[in-house]
């Protein structure tokens, strides 16, 4: 039981008041208070004004008079704010008690909103020949931090990640490999993935701007990498692979998961594109250009404000969006499944089973990877293309909203960070392109945010271990870039900021994990077992019952983030969290108090901060650090 309980009872009593009146609105809001109204309120006054023709101000001063014969456990008074606002001031004796005590639960903040239907989302999808970069981790911790908010609200959420393994891009490192004599091994141990990305690809980028004549080379090779049974292909599965092992560990190291990966050349060889190829043409919904720019094409016909879209080039192979049409129908359970499946040869740090979808014959194993609802965790500049892949779910008969696209901006670095982390861009701010060379990778930032850290831990705690103070860089480097992915609204560019990021002050990981740390000491000071068995009404400061109240909203929250696939809910609930907290441990005395009872309670409203944010933070992906 949380705060809603309160909620759900005045509503429950307003609609009897309204029965009672004989009065048919009914979709009135009840919810948490602005400051200076009570602590909760509702809008029902201004809905009735006009059926009673009486003011807000009047119906409000009805209702706060009937609600006074109504029975109420949590309610201790009610009040009729000029405004017209009908505002309930809660109960803190008995509610603080329920709120502190279903604290202590494993389920606390658990909501049921998919009443366990399943669900996909699928993220990352970054092509396979480059190291991840700064810009692709607002992707892969949206896609988890959805996924996990997700699964607290009772949905069977399966996580995919699709390979796109046989597209442009890897065509450019097989021609780097194949004809420009770069060596399959990189040099001086570098990591395969910032290999293929640092030089095979930027340089082989480079040599077609010089050369014309290499882009029949170019469309040749991922032709052939599209053939099956080719020596290309091969080819191009074996490199591929090697670049997915690496990014694969940077997620790991962001604490991101898979339930299977999916690769793009299987799509193709499967027969799920021809199906769908016959099934788009027999609908009518593409034509054959025969005269233009696109001539010899199979297009999408726009809609007069875009241009018509390519789904097969004149040559025959299919372009990105051709291949995400059948996947996205697979994804639906749409099309029958050809996929066989097997384990991942890496074991997960979470343990997790990672699945990987095969053709082969020799894999006998069955999967069930298709959802009722997919949640597809793009970047807004395809914010077209997922359109159009929409209307087509649609037109083959899914579910309404089934198909749901989760765009997000991009990411750049601020003039100074880019600066420390190699990149020379005269005081402007650093936009990522791998093409261009112009990125810098996610484990870069991550091995230079630990490295601030431990230097400033090892700074603060002299006495700590180098075991202790790696775990702690660790928690907080991991912890800090995740949460600047997600603090802002998707829509909104990200600066990302290394100084500001790791910052004690203001809405940073650092501050709010900081606030944890605080309260284990606190916790491991007093030398007290917290128990809910203490006597919650001694909790009066108003400190404390603000911290009480923001605990108890923590279902609320959930609730708010899995409805609108808005993982910054969650982040400006911890914060919340860490705000409340250090304004109670500013003015409020915990292990000084004379008073052995009140001492007791608030030890039990400091661990129950604790187990909430710790559970809040899980749903970033974040840990709660003991020490800082």
């Amino acid at each position: 039981m949380t705060f809603q309980t309160i909620i759900e009872e005045i509503e429950n009593n307003l609609k009897l008041i309204l029965d009672d009146l004989s009065m048919t609105t009914t979709s009135f809001t009840v919810e948490v208070a602005k400051p200076g109204f009570g602590d909760v309120s509702s809008n029902i006054a201004f809905l009735l004004a006009k059926e009673m023709k009486k003011s807000p101000k009047e119906i409000a001063q009805i209702f706060s008079e009937k609600y006074s014969g109504c029975n109420s456990n949590f309610v201790l008074k009610t009040e009729a704010h000029p405004s017209g606002y009908l505002n309930f001031f809660a109960d803190w004796t008995k509610l603080s008690k329920l709120i502190l005590t279903a604290s202590y639960l494993d389920t606390f903040g658990d909501v049921d909103i998919g009443n366990n239907s399943k669900i996909i989302v699928e993220h990352t999808s970054v092509n396979p020949n480059k190291a991840l970069h700064i810009g692709h981790i607002r992707n892969i911790v949206v896609g988890d931090t959805v996924s996990r908010i997700l699964s607290k609200a009772n949905y069977n959420v399966n996580v995919l990640n699709y390979i796109d393994d046989s597209g442009l891009q890897v065509a450019d490192i097989i021609v780097g490999f194949k004809h420009f004599g770069f060596n399959e091994e990189p040099p001086n141990g570098k990591k395969f993935d910032h290999y293929c990305g640092d030089d095979v690809y930027v340089k082989t980028t480079q040599k077609y701007e010089l050369d014309d004549s290499l882009e029949e080379i170019r469309k040749n090779t991922l032709k052939e990498l599209e053939v099956g049974d080719s020596e290309t292909a091969a080819f191009g599965d074996l490199i591929t692979r090697k670049v997915l092992a690496g990014q694969l560990q940077t997620c790991w190291n962001l604490n991101v998961s898979y339930d299977c990966l999916n690769f793009e050349s299987q799509i193709i060889r499967s027969g799920l594109w021809s199906k769908i190829f016959e099934k788009l043409k027999d609908m009518g919904l593409i034509e054959f250009e025969n005269e233009g720019k696109n001539a010899q094409c199979w297009v999408i016909r726009g809609d007069g404000k875009d241009e018509d879209k390519v789904i097969v080039r004149s040559n025959g192979t299919a372009t990105y969006i051709a291949k995400d049409i059948p996947y996205a129908a697979w994804k639906l359970g749409l099309l029958d499944d050809p996929f066989h499946y097997q384990k991942y040869d890496a074991t997960q740090p979470n343990s997790k089973t990672l699945w990987q979808t095969s053709l082969s014959e020799e894999d006998t194993i069955s999967q069930n990877f298709t959802a009722q609802k997919v949640v597809t965790v793009i970047d807004s500049r395809q914010e077209r293309l997922q359109k159009i892949i929409t209307i087509l779910m649609e037109k083959f008969n899914s579910t309404p909203n089934s198909y749901i696209h989760l765009g997000y901006e991009s990411v750049t670095l601020s003039s100074d960070t880019a600066k420390t982390l190699g990149l020379e861009t005269d005081g402007k701010q650093a936009q990522m392109s791998g093409r261009k060379g112009l990125y810098v990778s996610a484990d870069s930032v991550c091995e230079l945010l630990k490295q601030k850290i431990t230097e400033e831990t090892k700074k603060r705690h002299s006495e700590m271990s180098d075991s202790e103070i790696e775990k702690i860089a660790q928690s907080v480097s991991i912890g800090t870039l995740r949460y600047e992915m997600i603090k802002q609204d998707l829509d909104k560019i990200i600066t990302f900021d290394l100084a500001k990021s790791l910052s004690l002050e203001g809405d940073t990981a650092p501050y709010i994990q900081y606030a944890y740390a605080r309260a284990s000491r606190i916790l491991e000071k007093s030398g007290i077992t917290p128990a809910p068995d203490v006597d919650f009404s001694l909790l009066r400061e108003k400190s404390e019952l603000d911290l009480v109240k923001t605990i108890g909203l923590f279902n609320l929250q959930v609730r708010d983030a899995a409805n609108n696939f808005a993982p910054k809910v969650i982040a400006r609930y911890c914060h919340d969290l860490a705000v409340s907290f250090n304004s109670f441990y500013e003015h409020v005395k915990v292990l000084d108090s004379d008073n052995d009872a009140l001492k007791s309670s608030r030890i039990c409203l400091v661990h129950s901060f604790n187990l909430t944010l710790e559970r809040a933070l899980d749903l970033l992906g974040i840990s709660a650090p003991h020490k800082m």
